[in-house]
């Protein structure tokens, strides 16, 4: 049995700000993968998908009513700094997109909205920060690492599926903001594979590996519970303060995003109640298994008493025993020790202590 992999990235690295650097600074590791653009661009009658160059992008938002720029990689300055000149983003703003290990949140810039959200990625278990900056004719997401959880959308303005075509950026917003939130679904499922796993090997054969299972699936629970809290405040904010830049309707489906959020925060401490009653089950089976380990040696230890007691006297080195002389001696001494034995072991059955 396996857990899924580490759920939350808590490295105190991540967030690269320098103590006392002057607000906005942008701080790039150069570790970091290098930015890949990819534009797809629409409308309600066709669209256009190219990975594309900095320097291209105005052309596709001269040419089509909504843009959708994403960024796969934070590691180059200039590439960012550029991108923030291209669509007036607020420094701060820029600045919290390369600060990675930020919470949920909404803010407003001017005309633009700041979206931050957290992706886990099933394969690996690691939660990635996901930026979007939503404005009007265009949204701008970046993302840590290629591949995301985005690929539904595409796919639904690649063939025109639904009203996405025909709306603004704020559904586009709406849209990849939800398909955030319910990719944490099949990282719940595979928790609860692995919590029903572990249930079984509570019941059936518990060791040491179990309560590491147990202690690993409650700290991951833990790592999702603080991720996907923060979403609700966000996503509440989305609801009710981001005023003209949310339509009403778009408003709705953000509220459906909100329950999806809920659901999931129930899940998770669901998951990590389980994970206390498993942790209390398995000190009950084990505390179980002691009481009949220990009850069976008492037993033993208990016909093993007059036992004991009969070998002893006559193990004594006294010369006058009237029994030592006699031709029956030994076999009465055992006739009468496995007599006493058979008696303590038929009481015992008859009282079911054994």
């Amino acid at each position: 049995m396996t857990l899924p992999t580490n759920v939350q990235r808590t490295d105190l690295s991540l967030l690269v700000k320098a103590a006392g650097s002057a607000p906005g600074a942008v701080s790039i590791d150069p570790s970091w993968p290098k930015p890949a653009l990819r534009v797809l661009a629409y409308s309600a009658d066709g669209f256009v998908e190219e990975t594309v160059r900095v320097d291209q992008i105005s052309q596709y938002r001269d040419s089509w009513p909504m843009v959708w720029i994403n960024v796969d990689g934070l590691g180059d300055e200039a590439v960012l700094r550029e991108l923030g000149d291209i669509f007036s983003l607020h420094r701060l703003a820029l600045e919290d997109v390369v600060n990675l290990g930020q919470r949920a949140k909404v803010e407003a810039y001017d005309e633009d909205l700041f979206i931050v959200v957290r992706s886990p990625s099933r394969p690996t278990g690691l939660m990635e920060q996901v930026t979007l900056f939503v404005g009007s004719g265009f949204v701008l997401s970046f993302q840590e690492q290629p591949g995301d959880s985005f690929d539904g959308v595409r796919e639904r303005i690649r063939h025109g599926k639904g009203t996405i075509r025909k709306c603004g950026s704020d559904y586009l917003a709406y849209a990849l903001v939800d398909s955030v939130v319910d990719s944490y679904f099949p990282i719940l499922e595979d928790m609860a594979e692995s919590l029903e796993s572990l249930e079984q090997q509570v019941l059936a054969s518990p060791d040491q590996e179990t309560v590491s299972g147990i202690y690993e699936a409650k700290r991951r629970l833990q790592g999702l519970r603080r991720t996907i809290s923060p979403h609700r405040e966000a996503l509440n904010t989305l609801i009710r303060d981001a005023g003209d830049q949310i339509t009403d309707e778009t408003g709705l489906h953000f509220r459906d995003t909100y329950d999806h959020c809920l659901r999931i925060v129930e899940m998770v401490e669901s998951q990590r109640d389980l994970c206390s009653d498993l942790m209390a089950t398995y000190l009950s089976v084990v505390s179980n298994r002691m009481n009949e380990v220990m009850k069976v040696l008492t037993i033993i230890a208990t016909i093993f008493v007059p036992l004991t007691f009969v070998a002893g006297i006559y193990g004594m080195n006294f010369e006058v025993m009237p029994e030592l002389g006699w031709k029956w001696s030994y076999l009465v001494f055992w006739f009468v020790i496995v007599a006493i034995g058979g008696v303590m072991l038929a009481f015992f059955r008859r009282r079911r202590w054994l």
